[in-house]
């Protein structure tokens, strides 16, 4: 993911992430532990990629399938970003970020929702560090089968 560096594009993800922090139902979202060792483990640009993917492909049309419906609660980072940010369906998107139903979402508003989805799984992967006392926060190996005899 390219670093968002525009100094106006920041200001407004920690303007919009503030304004949803003050929601008592955006604010209850956070990564399960599983969800931040995938993110860990797949790494910033991986994520990214699945954010615009997903945006694109559940919200970006003029009239989602489902819409209201299409996001899953859980599963994928992505999708528990999307409705801490609320861009889980074109509903939320027009509430919260003044996006109108009725027309597919332009490749820079895709750019922009998904630079505030990237910019809340940081925030809660630097919330919530990984510990090593804990290690269910840390990725495992995957062991080899043994062999049957």
């Amino acid at each position: 993911m390219e670093a968002v560096t525009d100094a106006g594009e920041q200001r407004w993800i920690a303007e919009t992430l503030e304004r949803l922090s003050r929601s008592q139902f955006r604010a209850k979202f956070v990564l399960t532990d599983k969800d931040r060792a995938y993110a860990r483990a797949k790494g910033k640009e991986t994520i990214d990629r699945h954010a615009h993917e997903m945006l694109r492909d559940r919200v970006g049309a003029a009239e989602p399938k489902n819409d209201g419906r299409q996001t899953p609660w859980r599963g994928h980072p992505v999708f528990t970003a999307q409705h801490a940010t609320a861009t889980c369906c074109r509903g939320c998107i027009e509430k919260w970020h003044h996006i109108p139903k009725g027309r597919p979402l332009t490749d820079e508003e895709v750019n922009r929702l998904a630079d505030l989805v990237m910019a809340w799984i940081e925030r809660d992967l630097v919330n919530h560090p990984i510990h090593p006392a804990h290690p269910v926060h840390t990725v495992q190996p995957v062991q080899p089968a043994r062999p049957v005899r």
